[in-house]
């Protein structure tokens, strides 16, 4: 059963936090989370879903912080360059961004269905589009003189996937983005890898093979037994970019429930 809820933390008090892919699903939950972690102006940003986006705005505004709707498609670099210098803009700086964006190739069940097409669209919005938002978001903290960013990365590429190769390999090229941009913006820009197990976001819960004993599976294999919902991860994510984790960077952190148990 979920954890009794915890009191929630004010980690963000006065700053600003950019969400890609924050119009629904796990992306939505750390919008929110920010707000009502203190942040004074939270970026959402969508590519097509602008009425889910409208929704995360008006949850972000009930938290209490000033929403501000970011539209771009993440894997093109013009667009992430318009994007970052309107958040720049318009949420007076950008002290945090969250990589959330990402495909996964949900409709893909087997290897044996990959495409040429589903291989260049997972790389491109996975790899070359988290690529480009550290390098616009992150340029414009280092002229600042301050920031975090964390990529949302996937246990994924602990076990590879038989499913989505392409996937596994996108995920696991976030890890050099992360580690390279560590190195290019230290010490003022942290840059860092937030990896969560599985989520039972909605999308989750609806596809077949979770339906037909998926998940049931995989909870009877994570020793804290359940599977959590996005919000119960929204807080972990943003822990990379807080003061806590200040000498924090060039990281991959894990949230699975102790599935995987990576580390030495």
């Amino acid at each position: 059963m979920p954890i009794a809820p915890v009191p929630v933390p004010r980690r963000f008090e006065g700053r600003s936090v950019v969400v890609t892919g924050a119009g629904t699903g796990f992306g939505a939950e750390i919008a929110v989370r920010a707000a009502q972690e203190g942040a004074r102006a939270v970026g959402v940003h969508y590519r097509s879903s602008a009425e889910g986006a409208r929704r995360t705005a008006g949850r972000v505004a009930a938290a209490g912080s000033t929403p501000v709707l970011l539209q771009a498609d993440i894997a093109d670099w013009e667009q992430i360059k318009a994007m970052a210098g309107t958040a720049f803009d318009r949420l007076d700086g950008v002290d945090a961004l969250i990589n959330n964006v990402g495909d996964v190739a949900r409709e893909q069940m087997s290897w044996r269905d990959i495409t040429g097409e589903s291989i260049d669209r997972v790389l491109a919005v996975d790899i070359k589009g988290t690529m480009l938002c550290v390098h616009e978001f992150g340029a414009r903290m280092l002229e600042a003189g301050h920031g975090a960013i964390v990529n949302i990365g996937s246990t994924v590429i602990v076990r590879g996937s038989a499913r989505a190769p392409q996937y596994a390999a996108a995920k696991y090229g976030i890890l050099g983005v992360t580690k390279s941009y560590a190195h290019a913006f230290a010490p003022a820009v942290r840059v860092n890898v937030f990896a969560p197990g599985f989520i039972e976001t909605e999308a989750t819960l609806g596809r077949q093979d979770w339906q037909s004993g998926r998940g049931d599976q995989l909870r009877s294999l994570t020793p804290m037994g359940r599977i959590p919902g996005p919000a119960e991860l929204a807080g972990p994510a943003l822990f990379l970019a807080t003061d806590d984790a200040a000498h924090i960077t060039g990281t991959y952190m894990v949230a699975d429930g102790g599935y995987n148990m990576v580390g030495a």
